[in-house]
């Protein structure tokens, strides 16, 4: 059942990004329906156990898609910004300790984890190198300020609001 409904929801994507340019409803073509169709089966099998583990749909909830959204637009674009200026600062003074250290945050689904991580890896500074099977994540920071950081000096408030999201 997961694998079907994450096939039908990259499918109702794809087909509203290829409606073109000022329509949600426009007129497919059959070469259209028929790649669609494909994408949505490779994103059912890719995806479906990530997004709904054993049959748990809670992320069709839209409350969880608004978080997801606040966050994006909030917490998550503020930690960009201040990351984008301390490495353009680090670059322009040479004041760098770069190392790789772990963290535990705590988080218990696959897709929390999953988020956190790829966040921590789209900010500038950080890139998340591996993540165990217990949801520790390592981390490969530009500035190493202590060997045992906590979770908020990484990644901020993104550990949080993962855990909102994706828990």
């Amino acid at each position: 059942m997961t694998y079907v409904v994450t096939g039908i929801l990259a499918f109702l994507a794809y087909l509203y990004l290829a409606a073109g340019s000022g329509t949600l409803l426009g007129a497919w073509s059959g070469a259209e329906l028929v790649a669609g169709a494909i994408t949505g089966v490779a994103a059912g099998i890719a995806g479906g156990k990530l997004l709904f583990p054993a049959g748990n749909f809670r992320m069709l909830n839209p409350r969880r898609w608004i978080l997801f959204l606040l966050y994006l637009f909030g917490p998550f674009f503020l930690g960009m910004a201040r990351a984008n200026l301390d490495v353009a600062w680090r670059v322009i003074t040479g004041r760098i300790r770069p190392g790789i250290v772990m963290v535990g945050p705590g988080l218990e689904s696959d897709l929390a984890v999953t988020l956190l991580a790829n966040s921590i890896t789209l900010t500038p500074g950080t890139l998340t190198v591996e993540a165990d099977d217990k949801g520790a994540l390592y981390v490969h920071w530009i500035y190493v300020q202590d060997e045992t950081p906590s979770v908020e000096q990484v990644c901020g408030s993104f550990a949080s609001w993962a855990r909102r999201i994706a828990e």
